[in-house]
C-alpha cells in the first residue's frame, strides 16, 4: 500500500525542470536572448513572417 501511494504521488507530481546546464555556462535560450532576437508580432502577412524568420536563422 505504501509502494502504491507513493507511485502515485510521483506520478502527480511535475518533473522537475534541469537547472544546470553541466558546462557552468549560460543555457542555449540565455544566449538566445543575448542576441536580441526580433520578435514576432503575429502579423498575417507572409512576407513579415518570412523576413522575420530569416532574421532568427541569422542567430543559428
Amino acid at each position: 500500500a505504501a509502494l502504491q501511494a507513493q507511485l502515485e504521488a510521483q506520478a502527480q507530481a511535475p518533473a522537475p525542470v534541469p537547472q544546470e546546464h553541466g558546462h557552468g555556462g549560460p543555457s542555449i535560450m540565455e544566449r538566445f536572448k543575448r542576441m536580441a532576437p526580433p520578435s514576432f508580432k503575429g502579423e498575417s502577412d507572409p512576407l513579415l513572417a518570412e523576413i522575420w524568420m530569416r532574421e532568427i536563422e541569422k542567430i543559428f
